[in-house]
């Protein structure tokens, strides 16, 4: 289908076209030393010859500015695909019509954030109200330079007197139409920066990096995907323009504090929404955002830890100079005018601002940047725990297993187990696929002097057992802080996890597969940890979310049947919520109810090796044992078909893997394998 559709557009390029392209394009691409293409990206897929003629992707560069006598700003900037070849901007000579959109915006001398020149009035039908807000050109210009290269001259003029040793930027944003080819529309933007007097730029807006974003997002791509860096989106989100709709700002750090804020905005727990009206009279609110890594993280997305390009000069701005609108876009039932909940102190203005709020104080909680959002479990006071599992013994088939243990503060005293508020050792195998679990508490510990403690199971490994198990430690302490003062605090201290794995038969130890590596959790969750604290190693969480394991015990027996919480299949489909076709609600401890269908992952859902590592999403999988699944079409898939089912839901999927699985196993791998016609990687493609 895509190779008759590019034969029939070779003849609409015309052969001349089409054979100037092949002759040269082709040579280079084919000499090209790496694929420019990505295995989410369906033109990875591609074969040579259709690469070589559609050319897939799209880069914009900004060349050069300049200003003519009449004030008329003129741009040069050139199109190309990701080898750098030449892109025709009408479609003609290369495939796929390229739709550029600009904007120039500039940082008045007495203020800090830039504003438009380019502007467009917009009128609520709702309120009546129009707004002036910031918007791309019209009635623009091209000329065409060379093949690529192109001098756009801009429809909005500057202003006689406009501020010429000011700091200018221009946004050039596009897209590329590929969809008569079966591909995507490929977007980028640029941005360049420059001083019209021809000065030195000296005075920048360079707060955070799109990185920063994708750390969680991945490939952020707003407005349809254009809008791809935050050096770019600054230059229409900023206090100039506001939707006229709602009364809300759209400026870039009240309107993304709000959103990540979300549900723990104090005016959305009072009853309140946060809604925006954008394009098209579409409304969209933001009332169930909940930020994974916590609304007092500030750090997860200003990341000072960057370097080199990723870091953005300013990048720690939100340290030094607090404002009251970046301040109150999170706090917003805070009263600046009249002091309400801001210990009754009107601030007139954000001069005094860095005074009271220093980057730093000398403890946690206090009323510096840091200290007011510390998070409790982050806190620098607490002393600590820390496990080691020192020795495994009658650890083999039929005993009881005898474990050596120590548990210290960070300082390396000695914590005795009965001084931990909760210790518990988890016993699981085989490695293979954990088919069952115990877990004991093991505050009772023996004290086997020097610091070690030794605690024996009541529960004996099955005398059936083969191959290795293991044995994980967690636990916390109830620790006071601040005692004795207005912000006393009980924290629960939780150790870190620690797994050990142990032959029971002789037999070589072999480790449960690595699927999923926990610092890719924590580029969205900063800090994962599940069941107050406990689970906070991903070795910890799969020994006891295992394929038999469902929230029976905790589901009221009128909500049955009950839900996996087989690790994979619960992850996949906590993370694909929003598009689940089913309820998800997943009993937990207490028997609380906890409903996934509003979850959303941030990301690319389709990119796997956003969390998973090593190619360990590919078919066949490690996982030997089928899942109990009943409350779901496909009540016991097999090994292979469980993870997919987490993600592709619906009934037809479901279908299909039972009718591609019998007795004798599951025959995924026949169409799905890394090498086969409809692998992962290829069927995930965007």
């Amino acid at each position: 289908m895509v190779l008759k559709r590019i034969e029939r557009r070779r003849w609409v390029l015309g052969f001349l076209g089409a054979a100037l392209l092949l002759a040269g394009g082709a040579a280079a691409l084919t000499s090209a030393p790496s694929n420019p293409y990505r295995p989410t990206d369906k033109a990875y897929y591609l074969d040579e010859r259709t690469v070589n003629f559609v050319r897939p992707g799209l880069v914009i560069r900004i060349t050069k500015t300049e200003i003519t006598a009449d004030n008329t700003l003129r741009v040069t900037f050139k199109l190309a695909d990701p080898r750098g070849l030449p892109l025709d901007r009408e479609g003609i000579v290369t495939p796929g019509i390229v739709n550029t959109s600009f904007v120039v915006a500039y940082i008045p001398q007495n203020q800090s954030q830039y504003t438009s020149y380019t502007t467009r009035v917009q009128t609520s039908p709702i309120t009546g109200k129009s707004a002036v807000q910031a918007g791309s050109d019209t009635g623009g210009r091209y000329d065409k330079i060379a093949d690529g290269e192109y001098l756009y001259t801009f429809g909005t003029k500057l202003a006689t007197n406009f501020e010429r040793n000011s700091t200018h930027t221009v946004l050039i944003y596009g897209s590329r139409n590929l969809s008569e080819f079966d591909l995507p529309t490929n977007y980028d933007d640029e941005v360049f920066t420059w001083v019209p007097s021809g000065a030195a730029v000296t005075k920048v807006r360079d707060m955070f990096r799109a990185a920063m974003c994708n750390k969680c997002h991945q490939d952020l791509g707003l407005h349809g995907g254009s809008r791809k860096s935050i050096e770019g989106c600054i230059l229409c989100h900023q206090p100039q323009t506001v939707d006229p709709d709602t009364g809300n700002t759209v400026d870039m750090k009240v309107m993304a504090h709000k959103i990540h804020m979300g549900a723990d905005l104090p005016s959305v727990q009072a009853g309140g929404e946060y809604c925006i009206i954008g394009n098209q009279q579409n409304k969209f609110c933001f009332n169930n955002v909940e930020f994974v890594a916590g609304p007092n993280r500030c750090e997860a997305c200003h990341d000072t830890s960057l370097q080199g390009a990723n870091r953005p000069a300013q990048v720690d701005a939100y340290l030094k100079n607090p404002s009251r609108a970046a301040c109150g876009a999170c706090h917003d039932n805070v009263n600046f005018d009249t002091g309400e909940n801001h210990v009754n102190l009107p601030q007139p203005s954000d001069n005094l601002c860095a005074n009271c709020h220093i980057p730093q104080g000398e403890i946690d909680f206090d009323a510096s940047i840091k200290g007011g959002h510390m998070t409790p479990t982050d806190s620098g006071m607490l002393p600590g725990s820390r496990f080691e599992i020192t020795a495994i013994e009658d650890g083999v088939a039929g005993r009881r297993p005898r474990v050596t243990f120590t548990v210290k503060d960070k300082a390396g005293a000695v914590i005795p187990p009965a001084d931990m508020t909760s210790l518990s050792l988890v016993l699981a195998g085989p490695t293979t696929d954990y088919a069952s679990y115990v877990s004991e508490s093991a505050r009772t510990a023996q004290d086997a002097g020097g610091g070690r403690y030794t605690y024996t199971f009541t529960n004996a490994i099955p005398a059936a057992a083969r191959g290795s198990f293991s044995i994980g430690m967690e636990g916390y302490r109830n620790v006071t802080l601040l005692p004795g003062t207005q912000r006393q605090m009980t924290v629960r201290d939780a150790g870190t996890n620690v797994v050990r794995t142990f032959t029971v038969d002789g037999s070589p130890v072999v480790n449960r597969r690595a699927s999923v590596d926990l610092t890719k959790c924590n580029a969205c969750h900063y800090k994962l940890s599940l069941h107050g604290g406990n689970r906070n190693q991903v070795q910890q969480c799969v020994l006891c979310h295992n394929p038999n394991q469902t929230d029976v015990a905790r589901r009221p027996a009128d909500k049955a049947p009950a839900e996996s919480v087989q690790f994979a299949v619960m992850i996949h489909r906590i993370h694909s919520g929003s598009s689940q076709t089913r309820d998800l609600t997943i009993y937990g401890f207490g028997n609380t109810p906890h409903n996934y269908n509003k979850a959303g992952f941030p990301g690319r859902l389709y990119n796997c090796a956003g969390c998973h590592i090593d190619n360990s999403y590919r078919v066949p999988s490690k996982a030997v044992m089928k899942v109990a699944d009943a409350r779901h079409y496909l009540p016991n898939p097999g090994p292979q078909a469980a993870p997919c089912l987490g993600c592709h839901g619906d009934e037809s999927t479901a279908a299909h893997a039972d009718i591609m699985s019998n007795a004798i196993g599951e025959s995924c791998a026949t169409c799905h394998s890394a090498d086969s016609t409809f692998s992962v990687d290829k069927m995930h493609a965007r």
